[in-house]
């Protein structure tokens, strides 16, 4: 794949993603066990390690699906 491809597919996920937030349908991600959250009285830190795994392997998944399709 050439740059040019990678942005668009990296535009057509964006979109996709933007989509299904708007209309709630990603309102679990973030929430999920293993997502850390620690709350002060004046600051609060949000980890979220298992939302961050989760995104990781299915980008992975879909980049590699995509590197195959358009490989030549």
């Amino acid at each position: 794949m050439r740059g040019g491809d990678y942005l668009i597919v990296g535009g057509a996920i964006a979109i996709v993603l933007g989509l299904l937030a708007r209309f709630g349908l990603l309102s679990w991600f973030g929430n999920l066990p293993g997502d850390l959250r620690f709350e002060g009285e004046r600051s609060s830190v949000y980890i979220p390690i298992t939302s961050m795994l989760i995104a990781s392997v299915a980008l992975s998944v879909i980049l590699n699906l995509v590197g195959r399709f358009f490989r030549s």
